[in-house]
């Protein structure tokens, strides 16, 4: 049970941003309290909208925590850096980042597990540490939380775009500008509900920069750096993909192109900088390229005339 008295200070305030101030949890988690009946102002029921005011007596009673169907497995980590807040990993291309249908097991979050004890409760029941994704097939540096406070300051932080992400792409196409912007709602796919488009009527707002770092004109193929300035789910390659430079190795978006290059997407995220949720100092981390993507560039580049 959680019950507190409004106080001056939260006088006027909406009643899940009091509520979720008072017991220290996520807004959206205080939400779906509301919305099951969990929350009573003044033993009536409570809406996530209304105001409250000094003198109010707010009680929740929060479900019965869920018991992980996770387990944690000893599979190999590449730690880039690990305190007792966060823990900054390269993920390799072909690992799943959590449990989903088809890979209940192997996962990243099953490593974590393993390697920090007890994750329970921290990004849900089924994502534990999580706070953003990598896709299956990308490769790169990837962030997770140890607990729920880390968890609040990192979320908040991709919710307001002041991470930074970096990334490296293989595309096929060779622009002619050197840079570029692709800016397009984005959301799921009219007939394909596992694909996401620019075409969907209810697309959220999406932004990516690029930039030519070299051109292989010999095969038509491009190595791009990539700076997404939104993070909706599988941006990148969707973005690309609508300008025309779809990504090597990409079966879903890459219009059934396969490459003897790679035999995966080809995307890496290089970068990744944000601030420590305890301490707030910068952090900045890189994972360098894969043997994939080295071995795929130095064939590209011995196909160059003069080569």
């Amino acid at each position: 049970m959680v019950s507190f008295v409004v106080g001056e200070d939260e006088a006027g305030q909406r009643l899940d941003l009091a509520l979720a101030t008072a017991a220290d949890r996520p807004r959206s988690q205080v939400r779906r309290w509301i919305d099951a009946g969990r929350v009573r102002l003044n033993d009536a029921p409570a809406r996530a909208a209304q105001k409250v005011h000094e003198g109010d007596v707010l009680r929740a009673e929060p479900p019965e925590p869920v018991q992980s169907p996770l387990v944690p497995q000893d599979l190999p980590l590449s730690i880039l850096y690990e305190d007792a807040d966060v823990v900054v990993v390269d993920k390799p291309a072909g690992m799943v980042v959590h449990p989903a249908p088809g890979h209940p097991d192997g996962t990243l979050v099953n490593a974590l597990l393993h390697h920090c004890g007890d994750l329970a409760g921290v990004g849900g029941v089924l994502r534990p540490g999580i706070v953003h994704r990598l896709d299956r097939g990308t490769s790169g540096v990837m962030l997770a939380a140890k607990h729920d406070a880390a968890h609040r300051a990192l979320a908040e932080q991709f919710r307001d775009h002041s991470i930074e992400r970096v990334y490296r792409a293989l595309v096929r196409g060779t622009p002619a500008a050197d840079t570029g912007v692709v800016d397009r709602p984005i959301g799921r796919h009219r007939r394909d509900r596992k694909r996401m488009s620019v075409a969907s009527a209810s697309g959220r707002e999406a932004r990516t920069a690029w930039r030519v770092l070299r051109r292989f004109p010999a095969s038509g193929i491009s190595w791009l750096e990539i700076r997404p300035e939104t993070g909706r789910t599988h941006q990148i390659r969707v973005h690309l993909a609508s300008a025309g430079l779809p990504l090597v190795g990409d079966p879903v978006y890459g219009r059934h192109h396969r490459s003897p290059l790679l035999e995966r997407p080809g995307l890496h995220a290089a970068v990744l900088g944000f601030q420590h949720p305890t301490s707030g100092e910068p952090m900045r981390f890189e994972a360098s390229l894969p043997p994939d993507l080295t071995a795929a560039l130095d064939a590209l580049a011995r196909r160059e005339p003069g080569a």
